[in-house]
């Protein structure tokens, strides 16, 4: 039997802590039991989101092979703060051979434990600069979905908590595994920890400008076309070099590089699942995979 405990803390994210546990309930069964615990200083617990959870306040036995978890909350207003007895709980278990985790700002908790001294960590991308600062001794990795150093596994925010569990499900029972419980969860891919927190799609869109917004739109349902900057111009009703001039001004890239970025990003989730770099670059619109490897060697 594995145990798996959350820490809750007042105002933790509901997306923190469902999407790790699904992942492990999910997991669970006659040949990989688990018993997953809810622990927490009282045992009423509201949300960020209102609804109020129910927890325990005694902890479980807990192992080695065991695992804490530490979802995130909401970081405006005064950050909830742990006991010393979780906070004792917490080093005690890690300092017996256990694993501890977090989601987002779950990390406070770890660095205030001092489990994240001199360790690699991540957090949230808009928390980083403020773990940074206020634990010098976190060795904090901007832009990444996960980040393991020594049976302690920190996440960015919400939804990577679903990564960071599946990433444990791989190292417990391996890749397979990790891939089934991926698919009965109609999770779309199972993300490397190294990957940026935010996806192309994502990434490029932190601008106001409607036009490049809707040439974006374009490309993205269509990256594995051929897309001429002609025909996409005259599809949104402006003129190559108004196109060209905008899209750079938006996102500091040409709309061929915006494509070229989407088509990457496939192909390597492709070649991931164990597809050839020929079939990636194909199923993604390359002719062959010698552009793919160029683009590859290029990122």
């Amino acid at each position: 039997m594995r145990t798996i405990v959350f820490l809750l803390l007042p105002g933790l994210h509901l997306l923190d802590l469902a999407g790790p546990a699904q992942v492990f309930s999910t997991l669970a069964g006659p040949d990989r039991p688990v018993a997953l615990h809810h622990v927490a200083a009282r045992p009423d617990v509201p949300t960020a989101q209102g609804v109020g959870l129910r927890a325990e306040v005694v902890w479980p036995a807990l192992g080695p092979d065991d695992l804490v978890l530490v979802p995130g909350w909401r970081t405006s207003g005064p950050p909830p703060r742990a006991t010393p007895e979780q906070i004792e709980a917490l080093t005690s278990h890690h300092a017996r051979g256990g694993t501890v985790a977090s989601v987002c700002s779950g990390a406070f908790v770890l660095a205030e434990a001092g489990l994240l001294d001199g360790r690699r960590c991540t957090t949230h991308h808009s928390l980083q600069e403020g773990l940074a600062r206020r634990h010098p001794r976190a060795r904090v990795v901007p832009d990444v979905l996960y980040v393991s150093d020594d049976r302690v596994v920190t996440s960015a925010g919400i939804a990577s908590g679903i990564d960071l569990a599946l990433h444990m499900v791989t190292r417990w029972h391996g890749p397979s595994v990790a891939a089934a419980v991926a698919r009965e969860m109609v999770v779309y891919a199972r993300r490397n920890g190294d990957e940026p927190q935010a996806s192309v799609v994502l990434r490029f869109r932190n601008h106001p400008v409607d036009l490049v917004h809707r040439a974006q739109d374009t490309i993205d349902a269509r990256f594995a076309e051929p897309l001429p900057l002609s025909a996409l111009a005259t599809s949104l009703g402006v003129s190559e070099r108004t196109l060209t001039r905008a899209f750079g001004a938006a996102t500091g890239l040409t709309p061929l590089r915006y494509q070229q970025r989407l088509r990457l990003e496939r192909a390597e989730l492709l070649l991931d699942a164990g597809a050839t770099a020929e079939a990636a670059a194909r199923a993604v619109g390359f002719q062959d995979a010698r552009m793919l490897r160029r683009l590859r060697s290029r990122n």
